[in-house]
């Protein structure tokens, strides 16, 4: 009978909340565990709709992982930055801009900050492909690849499929229009990623106006992140506003992404957010971060869902010609090797830079 006892790794302990008196961006909370059922999906996919259409950003409860599990896989995160030596993370740092998808390591100081000002980011990151073991691994990480093949299942099948079913209801479409895009056993670079978000110096804090990640838009369909404690996430709020986004306990926060923006003509945006210098009783800890990043099949065109009765009352504002429309693939291989690398230029509204990826203008926000 195998042995039930889980490989021992150090206990992250998470700071206390900020006592700030910030200004939070007022997100829905929707309850996946109502999910299961059609009468419960026939309540919540209005929530979802109108949830994303307004903030682009809601919470979701009860996705099905106690709080031990989710304290379990913030331990296991950091074992990737704390158990490897700089040498073994040099072995399986990817080389993005050659290959178009993040894998194992991405290093603190690749990504551009500001250009102007020459100051790089200082988030280093691990991401494991859904398939934990598609790509080798370094050997601290290896006895936690039960767990995390657990915890890749478990944000496919219990979090990314029941939110696709919701937005297909949205569309007037069959239930499984979006899961049938996103399987777990073909070909695609859907993710878990470990992100650390190191302290910078006063210098940097200053030069950069205290931003850690630019205002941007996700590559992909949809971003699973697991709440933790430390604050920075800001969203654009629809009044134009930065707008912090509060941690709940055990619960997620999830957005859309480019992909998603395709095939629903526009009709879901994906809202801009950015990481943020945290707030000042939070500022002498890193900040840890555990992610799901889902795209479509590698094989997937990028094409509205033009079936959809609601798109054919609404209109569908295309990125481009459908003859034209790229691939799952071709998108994320041309965002993903020019994001943070690229030099942008000035676009015509105020603190918006942009770079043209597919033919298609791609907004960065500062």
């Amino acid at each position: 009978m195998p042995s039930l006892t889980l490989p021992e790794c150090a206990h992250y302990i998470p700071p206390p909340e900020t006592k700030e008196d910030l200004e939070f961006a007022d997100l829905p909370i929707i309850d996946l565990s109502k999910a299961h059922t059609p009468e419960g999906r026939a309540e919540l996919y209005p929530q979802l709709r109108d949830a994303l259409l307004t903030h682009g950003f809601l919470y979701a409860i009860n996705h099905g992982y106690t709080q031990a599990q989710r304290d379990r896989i913030f331990d296991i995160a950091g074992v990737p930055f704390n158990d490897v030596s700089s040498d073994e993370k040099k072995t399986y740092t990817a080389d993005v801009d050659k290959v178009g998808y993040y894998a194992g390591y991405k290093p603190r100081q690749f990504w551009k900050v500001d250009a102007e000002n020459q100051i790089l980011d200082q988030i280093e990151h691990y991401a494991i492909n859904l398939n934990v073991t598609k790509r080798p691994h370094p050997t601290a990480l290896r006895p936690y690849l039960p767990e995390l093949d657990d915890f890749a299942r478990h944000n496919h099948f219990n979090i990314l499929h029941p939110i696709l079913r919701l937005i297909a209801l949205s569309l007037e479409l069959p239930e499984e229009t979006l899961v049938e895009k996103h399987n777990f056993d073909r070909t695609g670079e859907t993710s878990v990623r470990f992100m650390k978000y190191y302290r910078r110096s006063n210098d940097e804090e200053e030069k950069s106006k205290n931003v850690w990640l630019k205002g941007h838009t996700d590559i992909g369909s949809i971003t699973i992140l697991w709440s933790q404690p430390i604050g920075g996430l800001q969203i654009m709020a629809p009044d134009g506003k930065w707008k912090w986004v509060r941690h709940i306990d055990n619960g997620l926060v999830i957005n859309t992404g480019d992909m998603m923006t395709f095939f629903t003509g526009g009709y879901y945006k994906p809202t801009i957010h950015r990481v943020t210098q945290p707030p000042s009783d939070q500022r002498a800890y890193d900040r840890l971060g555990a992610y799901y990043f889902a795209m479509p099949d590698n094989d997937v065109r990028l094409l509205p869902c033009a079936e959809s009765p609601v798109l054919k009352r609404v209109g569908i504002e295309r990125q481009c010609l459908d003859e034209d429309s790229p691939s799952c693939e071709t998108w994320r291989k041309g965002r993903t090797t020019a994001y943070g690398r690229s030099d942008l230029k000035k676009g015509v509204e105020r603190g918006v830079e942009e770079e043209v990826i597919e033919g298609i203008v791609v907004k960065h926000y500062n």
